[in-house]
């Protein structure tokens, strides 16, 4: 099966029972910036640093997710009760020829940290890229000092393939190292119902699963 190019015109609606999707546009700016502004977001990444150069960073950092929508990239996620804002996610490293691609660039408001969300919005992403686009391969990176996202990813049925030692530098000068999770399409349906079964069990327990859990 050939991979279908990834369009912003060809990506369906992507929603659940507890979240859905929809394209970051200039739109989105305002009501992202404040809830952005959340130094627990950014503890392990330093994507964002919540200083007098706050404004600027953010904006130079939408400004590389809207660049990426016109491929279909760039999500916000929303409670799919309330329309609320929850986070964003994104498609990338998308690769056609070698059919894999990355799903990264995610943060969700810490209220909602350890709930259904995550599960939910990480399903509908993976059925899109497995079903739908026929990948092979769908990556995950996580940064070594996130043992909660790296949890997260486990938990969703990521199998952890290595560490790239001193991958990079953070924004805030210090060096990183990359925890590297893969899910590939033979396992894409044992773990797709596991999924599903964590889903299921999670709304019907969790009081994420109203409107308002606060």
């Amino acid at each position: 099966m050939t991979p279908r190019v990834i369009t912003a015109l060809q990506l369906p609606l992507l929603r659940g029972q507890h979240v859905y999707l929809d394209f970051a546009t200039e739109a989105h700016r305002e009501a992202l910036r404040p809830l952005a502004k959340d130094d627990r977001i950014w503890e392990f990444t330093k994507t964002l640093m919540v200083t007098n150069t706050y404004d600027a960073q953010f904006d130079d950092y939408f400004d590389a997710a809207l660049a990426t929508v016109s491929q279909g990239q760039a999500f916000v996620i929303h409670r799919a009760t309330t329309d609320d804002i929850l986070g964003m996610t994104r498609i990338h490293s998308y690769t056609p020829k070698d059919k894999w691609a990355e799903i990264g660039h995610t943060w969700y408001l810490p209220e909602v940290w350890g709930q259904v969300h995550n599960k939910e919005c990480k399903l509908l992403l993976l059925q899109y890229l497995f079903e739908k686009v026929g990948l092979c391969r769908v990556q995950f990176r996580v940064a070594h000092q996130n043992i909660r996202s790296q949890k997260a990813v486990a938990k969703i049925g990521g199998t952890k393939e290595g560490v790239l030692r001193k991958h990079g530098f953070r924004n805030d000068g210090q060096r990183k190292d990359t925890v590297v999770f893969s899910i590939i399409d033979d396992e894409w349906p044992e773990r797709k119902a596991a999924l599903q079964n964590l889903i299921a069990s999670y709304a019907s327990t969790s009081p994420s699963a109203h409107p308002n859990p606060r």
